[in-house]
């Protein structure tokens, strides 16, 4: 079998002109929930392990947990089960822990 590869530089060029723009659109989707759920953690590592006392202040948090809905919210209208189940799982690790400082 003969491998033409003329033709196959030809149609991954077609493939990234074609799904490059959705591709990288879906990706920083994903990472921005990642990144929004990852700016809390540090701080609430910190006071479960008793390495620090203050808690974030709430504005923050509320907007990090609003802003989390909203595209939570906005995955469940578009049934993107990736960014449903990263979603969820980042609420549920953020509950465990808070659950952990608070019946510390």
């Amino acid at each position: 079998m003969k491998i033409d590869i003329n033709a196959v530089r030809e149609s991954v060029s077609t493939f990234f002109e074609d799904n490059f723009k959705k591709i990288s659109a879906d990706t920083l989707e994903w990472l921005s929930i990642l990144v929004i759920h990852c700016a809390t953690i540090p701080t609430l590592l910190a006071i479960m392990t008793g390495l620090s006392d203050r808690t974030p202040s709430i504005d923050v948090v509320l907007f990090a947990w609003g802003g989390l809905v909203l595209l939570f919210a906005r995955a469940i209208l578009l049934k993107n089960s990736l960014n449903i189940i990263t979603n969820g799982l980042g609420f549920i690790a953020q509950a465990v822990i808070m659950a952990f400082i608070l019946f510390k």
